[in-house]
């Protein structure tokens, strides 16, 4: 599937349904005199190496000429300041507010007016890595931050001879290019931690006042994934693998959590070499409703850093390096301290040939989607049968909140939250979610498991215990017990790790968890039509704690 770049001039009329407002500023400042379109990935990492923000490493990249690259390039630093994160109290939606729509026109129109005595750079690049889904994304930056496009021709596909031939076999649909514009020096006494403002019909959206990498990456799958839900496809933000067995028999999993919970490292995992493993993405892919096939949005990875010193194996993959230190070793070459020593949620942008195993579709359908969560009330795996409680939970998703997020003064890290389908990047109604993962549920028969990868009371589920536990799952040798008196939900039997029916205690803490998801659907429907869930969802969660 294709965008729309350009148009006949019967078609170019006011009421046609791909122009909007916004849609029109943003992309009517990309053709200024002001900006220089990057065309290579070659280019544009000759201008980030040459940034006066950046820090040219003695690290080389690997397989330099695979991705476009001169030889011997190589890895680049670039560090913001206090804010080293994504700023979600930022984020607006035209058509949430129709009055702050009114006040923010004029801002957005002169912050872009004001944009144009700068220098800008432009980038353009593919989301989706197959003919069957791919769009088109326009990105506009200021002079300045050459690390930041760098980053995202990287990140997404640039266009070149290989993918334009691609998309020129895309089927063309009745959706406009993602247009994204950016100006990190923005300021306004009203939007004091920036603004992050989406036209989601029309594919447009301006990034102003922040600096941060993960804000361009994650606008332009936010766009890319509303285009893919119109089209009746599930957006996922989460991870993808295909185990081979060795009779033949493919069973292809999703993991769904929030950034630290263990998505990466569980969609990355390779079992001991115990089955041929395929790896689609660890971050962004998107689900057919039609046949249950899957296809990656981006080829790269925004990996944090934390868990890889200096002389990790994954290090050799870094391409793009933020918000980590820089020191000397012994032969007096600037590399990498990482491990969230200067700051939390280091980051990189690290190359698709970190993953040996990587694929960009999965035509078989999938089999089982994991919901990650961190809540001491859960065993290690519960599984769920019932499709509106499967749905209901991924949209009731608890875990804490990570580093990848800047928070609001006084907010508590170590709280407990709730992050519909680990995604808080939706820009559309959350009941279309969970209609289409029921429809998963339903039509497709996609099993559905809950894993709790923090502690199970005062006992920490290590990573052995997850692993094994899906392998079990995978193999069909995995034995599971009702939980107590909750036909619907059964947990994996784990030595150690078996809850306690006949504990008070234990029985008033899962009902505490579980009225937590009742009072936050409630809440909800009460003052967030984008997060309403239908009745069903709220009567099947009370139904568990009765």
């Amino acid at each position: 599937m294709s965008t729309k770049s350009t148009f006949s001039k019967a078609e170019i009329r006011k009421d046609n349904p791909v122009f909007s407002s916004l849609r029109s500023v943003v992309e009517t400042a990309m053709y200024g005199n002001n900006n220089k379109e990057v065309k290579t990935i070659e280019e544009a990492y000759l201008l980030a190496k040459d940034s006066m923000h950046t820090i040219v490493t003695d690290l080389l990249v690997k397989y330099p000429e695979k991705l476009e690259l001169p030889f011997g390039a190589r890895v680049l630093v670039e560090n913001g300041g206090a804010v080293v994160g994504r700023t979600a109290a930022a984020k607006r939606i035209l058509g949430e507010n129709p009055e702050e729509d009114a006040k923010l026109a004029p801002i957005i129109r002169e912050a872009i007016h004001q944009g144009e005595k700068k220098l800008r750079y432009k980038g353009t690049a593919y989301v989706g890595l197959d003919p069957e889904f791919m769009v088109k994304a326009h990105l506009s930056v200021p002079v300045g931050q050459e690390n930041n496009i760098y980053s995202w021709l990287l990140n997404f596909q640039i266009c070149n001879e290989v993918y334009d031939e691609l998309y020129v076999q895309s089927r063309a649909i009745n959706e406009g290019d993602i247009f994204i514009y950016q100006d990190p020096e923005w300021h306004h006494p009203d939007y004091p931690m920036g603004l992050a403002y989406f036209d989601s019909n029309h594919n447009a959206a301006v990034i102003l006042g922040m600096n941060y990498f993960g804000e361009l990456k994650k606008a332009t799958l936010t766009m890319a994934w509303g285009i893919a839900h119109r089209l009746e496809y599930v957006a996922c933000h989460g991870g993808q693998k295909k185990f081979t067995l060795s009779n033949g028999k493919n069973y292809v999993s999703a993991f769904f959590g929030l950034s630290g919970s263990g998505k990466s490292t569980l969609t990355h995992a390779k079992h001991g070499n115990k089955y041929a493993v395929e790896v689609l993405h660890d971050d962004a892919f998107i689900i057919s409703l039609a046949n249950g096939s899957s296809i990656a949005l981006e080829p790269s990875y925004f990996d944090k850093t934390q868990d890889y010193p200096s002389d990790h194996p994954e290090v050799d993959y870094f391409v793009t390096v933020q918000n980590v230190a820089v020191t000397l070793d012994e032969n007096g070459d600037k590399v990498l301290l990482t491990e969230d020593l200067r700051n939390g949620n280091g980051r990189t942008v690290k190359s698709r040939y970190s993953t040996s195993n990587r694929v960009d579709k999965f035509n078989e359908p999938i089999n089982a989607i994991y919901w990650i969560m961190k809540d001491d009330s859960l065993p290690p795996v519960i599984k769920v049968t019932d499709p509106v409680l499967a749905a209901t939970f991924g949209a009731t998703l608890a875990t804490k909140r990570s580093t990848a997020e800047q928070l609001k003064k006084g907010i508590d890290v170590n709280k407990l939250v709730i992050e519909p389908y680990a995604n808080p990047f939706r820009i559309y109604p959350l009941i279309e979610d969970y209609n289409h993962f029921k429809t998963l549920f339903t039509d497709q028969n996609i099993d559905c498991y809950i894993l709790n990868t923090g502690y199970f009371l005062d006992k920490k589920v290590t990573p052995a215990v997850t692993l094994g536990s899906i392998e079990s799952i995978v193999e069909d040798t995995a034995v599971f017990e009702t939980f107590g008196v909750i036909n619907e939900l059964s947990y994996l039997v784990i030595d150690g790790y078996e809850p306690d029916f006949n504990n008070h205690e234990y029985r008033q803490l899962v009902q505490e968890r579980l009225q937590k998801r009742v009072a936050y659907i409630q809440e909800q429907k009460e003052k967030n039509e984008m997060n309403v869930l239908p009745d069903e969802a709220l009567e099947a969660m009370k139904a568990l704690i009765d």
